[in-house]
């Protein structure tokens, strides 16, 4: 049952995440994206510092590992980026989503980890309903496109160091250092891209938005939980993150799914049920 919860919260912040799309691409197209993350993950970083501030000297090495995989985070937020201004955002959903097929590689190239078929099979129905849920007409292959599986590959990279090294360390701690990487990483990044006016009072809402509750909270959140679960059983919870964004498109900008797009949503929710479930009928703890 304390699986089945870890998996509830970590539901919790793909929802979040899956939110904010409609926010921070309204965001977006009155800010520069560059500064926009920027600010986004110092906002994180200065909200994470209030309630780790008495336990920085103890956690120095949890603060130090956080940066050394928060690199890995920052590295697909950047070429998320970078490859947007080479291909269109269809392609650039579906390439990133491909960082849950990544997670098992990754698992296996550094950890020698083997994941069963149950896991595999349900990564692969996650994998079919992502690419159904996205509606991807393939529009020929472009530079953008190979920046962007860099992207997905440094998104499952993070996924998979996560689970490995997230155990012997601090949650909040490992979360900070992710967010001042980034923050510090983005800001030197800052004059390739420049902003052109301070952010007005919507695209400051969207910084606060996102910076404290989808990656202050969002990612000490994934940290936590990544203490107990797996990195494939992650990933596969990860890709519900369309399904929501779905939603919330569906509401807030009114964007309307086709059948097949409904279908892939479907098959994207029953692979994370049999993740989930499976592990408790055999009386396991994770996949």
């Amino acid at each position: 049952m304390q699986d089945l919860f870890l998996s509830f919260l970590l539901v919790c912040v793909t929802a979040v995440w899956g939110s904010t799309f409609v926010v921070v691409q309204d965001a977006v197209e009155q800010y520069s994206v560059i500064p926009f993350l920027a600010i986004r993950f110092l906002v994180a970083t200065v909200t994470l510092a209030v309630f780790t501030r008495s336990r920085t000297r103890v956690a120095l090495n949890s603060f130090l590992v956080g940066i050394g995989i928060g690199i890995a985070l920052t590295g697909g937020y950047l070429l998320q980026t970078l490859g947007l201004l080479y291909t269109t955002p269809t392609n650039s959903g579906l390439i990133t989503g491909l960082c849950v097929v990544f997670v098992p590689v990754v698992d296996f190239l550094l950890f020698r980890l083997r994941p069963s078929f149950v896991s595999l099979g349900a990564l692969g129905i996650s994998t079919l309903g992502m690419l159904l849920l996205v509606g991807f007409s393939p529009t020929g292959f472009q530079f953008g496109d190979v920046l962007t599986l860099g992207c997905a590959i440094c998104f499952g990279l993070h996924i998979s160091l996560l689970s490995r090294y997230a155990k012997n360390h601090r949650a909040l701690v490992l979360a900070l250092g992710q967010m001042f990487i980034a923050g510090v990483l983005f800001s030197l990044l800052w004059p390739i891209q420049p902003a052109q006016s301070l952010p007005n009072q919507e695209v400051w809402q969207a910084i606060l938005l996102t910076g404290i509750v989808a990656s202050a909270i969002g990612f000490s959140v994934q940290s936590y939980v990544q203490q107990r679960l797996s990195s494939i059983r992650t990933a596969v919870i990860l890709t519900t993150e369309p399904v929501f964004a779905a939603i919330f498109g569906y509401f807030l900008a009114g964007d309307r799914l086709t059948m097949i797009q409904m279908l892939g949503g479907i098959l994207i929710v029953s692979a994370m049920l049999v993740s989930e479930l499976y592990p408790l009928l055999l009386g396991k703890k994770e996949l």
